[in-house]
């Protein structure tokens, strides 16, 4: 049974493309027929293309893995958020930071950061430096909040991301191309299909043609997280006692070794975190 039909996606307005002066050729596969200077989306083949791009995402959350949405444009920021938080994958509405993909180990230690001024916030560190440090750290921590708070559990790059709009977010579609990341995207007549493994031809300008969407894909990846609890609950109750208790051990010691390499590092991002604060007081007395 198809994962969204035809009425839905006609309701929503999924089938209105972009005035025909403006289309990408490439995209002539998906186009239905022309109406009053606007191109039709052929909803027909966009059902199967959800279908299709839904049940390849079912298989990555069902494997473990995450998925990245990106969507910065005002009308998909809210729809998008809070459809992938529902199923807690990792998503961008703010600002794409150049190199997210790319460059993500920095990407990472700026998420560390936020971990280390909050534990600064609650260790005693905060009351023994100045109002103006105090100032500047919070506005640190609220920017990176803002910017990267909906991937801080993001520890690895994602194994695919899902774009509402690849003209408007080409960096991050370039970047996961770059590194061999599938990309699953909403398609509007105006832009080029071709490097984007899994095309949903849609309006990608409509908050209720997203919204249809991105039902459909979360309900699917909602499925394969279920589906890997019942697996993994089946095979726990499958172990022998000698196997739960192998597996204890090493849980125990990866986290010990985890808690001892943040140790060492706390003392050095601690000191960056409240390196600008430093700064300004420096220049201040100067």
């Amino acid at each position: 049974m198809p994962r969204t039909n035809f009425e839905q996606l006609l309701e929503a307005g999924a089938h209105f493309g972009h005035l025909k002066r403006k289309w990408n050729p490439a995209m002539a596969p998906y186009i239905f027929m022309e109406r009053n200077g606007i191109h039709i989306i052929d909803l027909h083949k966009t059902v199967v293309k959800v279908d299709e791009a839904a049940e390849a995402m079912k298989q990555i959350a069902k494997s473990g893995r995450k998925i990245l949405f990106v969507a910065t444009k005002k009308q998909a920021q809210e729809v998008v958020a809070e459809k992938a938080k529902a199923v807690g994958m990792p998503y961008v509405t703010e600002r794409w930071a150049g190199g997210m993909l790319t460059n993500f180990p920095t990407i990472r230690k700026a998420v560390k950061k936020m971990t280390t001024i909050d534990k600064m916030m609650t260790d005693g560190t905060f009351e023994n430096i100045s109002k103006r440090e105090k100032l500047q750290i919070t506005r640190q921590r609220e920017k990176l909040e803002k910017n990267l708070g909906s991937i801080a559990d993001l520890t690895r790059l994602p194994s695919a991301i899902f774009v509402v709009d690849v003209m408007k977010e080409h960096i991050a579609v370039r970047e996961a191309q770059r590194l061999g990341i599938p990309v699953f995207a909403i398609v509007d007549t105006n832009s080029n299909p071709n490097g984007i493994d899994y095309v949903i031809p849609a309006n990608d300008d409509a908050t209720k043609s997203i919204d249809a969407i991105m039902t459909a894909v979360c309900e699917a990846i909602q499925e394969g997280l279920d589906e890997r609890k019942v697996e993994k609950a089946d095979a726990e109750a499958a172990e022998t006692p000698a196997t739960k208790e192998r597996k204890s051990r090493i849980s125990k010691k990866a986290k010990a070794q985890k808690e001892d390499g943040e140790e060492e590092a706390t003392a050095t991002e601690t000191a960056e975190a409240a390196e600008p604060a430093e700064t300004a007081t420096e220049a201040t007395a100067e």
